[in-house]
């Protein structure tokens, strides 16, 4: 039986979408400075917990693979994207391939990426900032930092991606000057200075399960490049700019990981950099002291993880918004402000990550589940987290773009994947391989994955329950389905 939307948008239909418009300003470079400024905090600080896991040879082996899975699954989300331009992203792609059942189980699985994902970065702000002076806490910085920069999206959508752009330009400029400053100081034997395990080697130390149990860390040089599609209602032209305002992010992004990920270990040394809470600083520390390079990627550098920072609320707003408007999720959610910036569905999961940030900090303190087991850094198990439920969603996406293919092969696509249907059978293979790495590193991470877990169910329960029998009909993402509907059975 196929599903419907239970009622229309409102009393005055309207009114009801007048109150949550979007507005269309964002070309290329704007969707460029989203998508790096989404994930150049991934450069500065996260992915040096894939050593402590894998050694560098295992980070460098996962590294390909995520890398590898991130531009075929871009390629393929470009496709959905062009054909499907509003705000809903992975939701819209899973909503018209799926029903509602399988659009809100993609959907909530980004909401939860998303709000844990800026939790990561803050936690990594903290350590920046705690390190140019132990008066700075931790906890009152990230505070701050939610404060700030939900308050800067909050004055709307141009006066946000602009000031992304530049931040995001500013950060790319120091990564490179770090890099090149640093380079001629480059060693492999820094590279694989950390002790092998029993049947490990100085290449991968921990054996193989090291590249898997680095798998997430390595994710984390690119989560979050698929946030862009979330900004196609307030994209000028989406069939011209999605596609290159993606793909150029994602291959700028691999080129910066490359930097950080050779050119740290490299000078510093892999074992030193392993549990960092500020690789590169540190890597500069390391070599030169606390001199113009150390105190460059302190000060200036910390633009890399506000960029990030930055732009992921921005995502999580918007998908947040686009499942409130069609009435998955409570519908005050998507109410937007005179900018027509949804006010809300900003402030709301704000809350919400910072107070995530405390309990996970909680239980990882206690040694959960297992007293003996010493807890490992805060930032890197919710990288763990974050990582777990964006599989979740790039699994269902993938899944969407074979149905679309399958079932609509005559819908108008400006965009067409690239060696499909190779390329995102290689992204849907890779995401799934991922999602078991939890089961490969300590303890603590296969514990809060079954929290993660749990916080699904009872979001699934929600719509069962609830919210599936009061959906928008009126909403953009649902007209797709009705406007599919009407045609197959005009076919």
């Amino acid at each position: 039986m196929t599903e419907k939307s239970q009622e229309p948008a409102a009393a005055n239909q309207d009114e009801y979408l007048a109150e949550r418009k979007l507005q269309r300003v964002a070309g290329p470079v704007l969707l460029w400075g989203l998508g790096v400024g989404s994930v150049i905090s991934g450069e500065f600080f996260g992915w040096n917990f894939g050593m402590n896991a894998g050694g560098w040879g295992g980070l460098l082996i996962a590294t390909a693979i995520m890398a590898t899975l991130y531009a075929t699954m871009m390629m393929s989300i470009a496709e959905m994207s062009t054909a499907m331009p509003v705000a809903g992203g992975p939701y819209a792609f899973a909503r018209r391939a799926m029903g509602q059942t399988g659009g809100y189980i993609t959907g909530l699985a980004v909401v939860i990426e998303y709000v844990l994902a800026p939790a990561v970065i803050a936690v990594g702000i903290g350590g920046y900032v705690a390190d140019i002076s132990p008066v700075f806490h931790p906890d009152i910085v990230a505070f701050v930092a939610y404060l700030i920069f939900v308050a800067i999206n909050l004055l709307g959508v141009k006066e946000s991606l602009r000031t992304l752009l530049v931040i995001t330009v500013v950060s790319v400029a120091v990564l490179i000057i770090w890099g090149l400053a640093m380079a001629p100081n480059f060693s492999v034997d820094n590279l694989l200075n950390i002790p092998p395990e029993d049947g490990g080697s100085r290449f991968l130390p921990f054996g193989f399960g090291g590249i898997l149990a680095a798998l997430p860390a390595a994710g984390w040089f690119y989560l979050a490049i698929e946030d862009v599609p979330l900004a196609a209602e307030e994209t000028s032209d989406p069939a011209r700019d999605l596609p290159k305002g993606m793909l150029l992010a994602m291959g700028s992004l691999i080129v910066f990981s490359m930097i950080s990920l050779f050119i740290a270990p490299g000078a510093a040394g892999a074992e030193a950099l392993a549990t960092s809470a500020n690789p590169l600083p540190q890597a500069a520390d390391e070599v030169y002291g606390r001199g113009w390079v150390y105190w460059l990627t302190t000060v200036v550098g910390l633009t890399g993880l506000i960029a990030s920072f930055f732009s992921i609320i921005y995502a999580y707003s918007r998908q947040i918004f686009s499942l409130s408007r069609a009435g998955y999720l409570p519908r005050w959610l998507s109410k937007t402000n005179k900018r027509h910036t949804p006010h809300w569905a900003l402030i709301v999961p704000g809350i919400v990550g910072f107070l995530t940030i405390q309990i996970v900090d909680f239980f990882n303190t206690m040694g959960v589940p297992d007293g003996e087991d010493p807890p490992i850094a805060t930032g890197d198990l919710l990288i763990q987290l974050a990582v777990f439920a964006a599989l979740i969603s790039y699994v269902m996406m993938m899944a969407s773009h074979f149905i679309l293919r399958r079932d609509e092969p005559d819908m108008e696509r400006p965009y067409r994947t690239p060696g499909a249907p190779v390329t995102p059978a290689v992204a849907l293979g890779l995401s799934v391989l991922a999602m078991i790495s939890s089961l490969f590193y300590q303890p603590q991470v296969v514990f809060m994955v079954l929290g993660v877990l749990l916080i699904y169910l009872l979001g699934l329960a929600y719509y069962w329950f609830y919210s599936r029998h009061h959906l928008v009909a009126d909403a953009p993402e649902e007209e797709f389905a009705v406007i599919t509907e009407a045609e197959k059975e005009v076919g």
